[in-house]
């Protein structure tokens, strides 16, 4: 009982131990102290992780090189280390040695982890920005918005309609695709979604809805 009430634990908790870059050097987990960091999860047998892949590792480029204190942890769920081995010599950052299997798995508790690939978007505390790094990196290709706080509404594209199964979301349909219906549309919910995000931020939780603007 010395750990009750048994909350979950910190992300710098959690990933406490040795990490490895892909030329074998190892570094202690306290080095991503004070940087945002991007979690990602991904294997090198699903084809949607290998193509997020190519477009993060691009994204991680620019965004360092835009002077940003940013790191990315990959955390693998390859089936084999030679494939993990293979898969990571693609990547700039850092991982969680595949041996570590007990770490790499409470990673995965900690963020409810249900699918491949995933990128989970930290502060320079451990808490979560964005669950939805994966959409954001796609439709940010400069990178222009990092760290990708999450907008109270958000337009519906083909890109983030991925969100649609992950959870309760509000849908405000317009009768046009029209800009400024759009932005109408936003400007009217927007008041309720601030609001509720408010209410759940204060409690230090998530908002447990979503709210997306669509036109026809």
């Amino acid at each position: 009982g010395l750990e009750f009430p048994w909350g979950p634990k910190p992300f710098s908790e959690v990933v406490a131990g040795p990490l490895l870059r892909n030329n074998g050097q190892t570094l202690d987990s306290n080095a991503l102290e004070g940087s945002h960091v991007g979690v990602y999860f991904s294997a090198h047998w699903c084809p949607p992780c290998r193509s997020l892949t190519r477009v993060l590792v691009e994204s991680y480029r620019k965004i360092k090189e835009a002077g940003q204190k940013f790191e990315i942890l990959f955390v693998s769920a390859d089936r084999s280390e030679d494939s993990f081995k293979q898969y990571f010599s693609e990547m700039p950052w850092v991982a969680v040695p595949y041996a570590d299997e007990a770490r790499r798995s409470r990673l995965n508790r900690l963020y409810g982890i249900q699918g491949i690939p995933t990128l989970i978007v930290l502060d320079s505390k451990g808490d979560v920005i964005t669950r939805q790094g994966r959409v954001e990196v796609l439709n940010d290709i400069e990178c222009r918005e990092f760290p990708w706080h999450p907008k109270p509404v958000l337009e519906l594209t083909d890109s983030n309609a991925v969100q649609l199964n992950e959870g309760p979301c509000l849908v405000l349909f317009v009768d046009s695709e029209d800009d400024g219906e759009s932005e109408a549309a936003k400007q009217l919910i927007q008041p309720i979604a601030e609001k509720i995000i408010a209410k759940y931020k204060a409690k230090e939780e998530e908002a447990p809805l979503l709210f997306f603007v669509a036109g026809e």
